[in-house]
């Protein structure tokens, strides 16, 4: 009776695929606690409208940072009411849980998130890494003898990888993804105009006119935030430019560890690549200019996938129809 479940355990977002049905849940990884009663008021998309517009009392806790459990009590809090709300856990059934992480965990924190998920009710837990998810997800067919290489940036971490014969041949991890480009935004408005704007407003600006190409596009935006010279509310107007000036940084630290993963990668996969391309997933592939920098620099063609955001929780979903064949690991 029971269910099989893919998890796309995410820094910015869960989702989560259940067999037959698809992909049913997509919310942010937050959770608003009363700290007074020790109780959860939301979880989601509710909590997340409450990030840096709480009393005192109340805390919205991200309980993932950099891909891995920040704080253990709150994500398993989470993954139980996300299971639940999904219908993959009642008294006469236990679900077998596919978790995707990212590619360098410690067996620490690999075992917290197993641990995490056995307490939300699970039956089986495996893990898979998050880039080949992702390949796999983008309709990658890397069981073949041929190299294909995925760039999954998401909000924790970036994953580079190179997979062939269904396995990851060379790959990367490095903690610089969505979130730091936030907090470059952040800092960049913060040095620059002595105004201090929330993690929410500089999400708004990267998506609404971000780059990090030269011709990328050009936009202006007005944001407010509270100057720190007089402490009163003020608003200014950022253009496209700026933001590229802001990104450059964690931007060029994803540019090396993509060459770095090719330049560890044998001479017969990287003749497939050079024909195949990279492709781009999770939602930093969105970043407006980003294929084309990575095409300049690594000297390959760059792809966006469809879909990008649901590219690894598609994966598991494809994962969990093959999980003999596919996942190798049981931890």
């Amino acid at each position: 009776m029971s269910k099989d479940i893919g998890i796309d355990l995410g820094t910015a977002n869960v989702l989560i695929h259940v067999k037959g049905k698809g992909v049913v849940l997509d919310e942010p990884s937050v959770v608003a606690i009363d700290s007074d009663a020790k109780r959860v008021l939301a979880v989601g998309e509710e909590a997340r409208k409450m990030v840096g517009r709480t009393p005192g009392n109340i805390i919205a806790i991200r309980p993932l940072r950099d891909g891995v459990i920040a704080d253990f009590e709150i994500t398993e809090t989470m993954l139980k009411h996300f299971i639940d709300r999904v219908g993959g856990r009642s008294w006469y059934s236990h679900p077998r849980i596919l978790i995707c992480a990212p590619t360098n965990i410690t067996s620490v924190e690999q075992k917290s998130i197993r641990e995490a998920a056995e307490h939300s009710g699970a039956k089986e837990v495996f893990m898979e890494e998050e880039p080949k998810a992702a390949a796999i997800g983008a309709g990658m067919d890397i069981f073949e003898p041929s190299g294909n290489m995925v760039v999954d940036i998401g909000g924790g971490t970036t994953d580079v990888a190179v997979l062939s014969m269904g396995d990851i041949v060379t790959a990367s991890s490095i903690k610089i993804a969505g979130d730091k480009f936030d907090g470059a935004i952040i800092k960049y408005i913060k040095t620059k105009y002595k105004l201090l704007i929330g993690e929410r407003t500089a999400e708004d600006i990267k998506i609404a006119i971000g780059t990090v190409h030269p011709t990328g596009r050009v936009a202006e935006m007005d944001i407010r935030g509270r100057d720190m010279v007089s402490g009163l509310p003020l608003t200014i107007t950022v253009t496209s430019a700026e933001i590229q000036e802001a990104l450059a940084d964690p931007v060029s630290s994803i540019v090396t560890a993509a060459k770095s993963v090719l330049e560890r990668t044998p001479p017969e996969l990287s003749a497939d690549i050079i024909d195949r391309g990279v492709i781009l997933t999770g939602g930093g592939a969105l970043l407006n200019g980003l294929d084309e920098l990575l095409a300049e620099e690594l000297h390959v063609p760059v792809l966006i996938a469809e879909d990008p955001m649901h590219c690894v929780v598609k994966g598991t979903g494809i994962m969990l129809d093959n999980l003999d064949r596919v996942v190798k690991k049981k931890f």
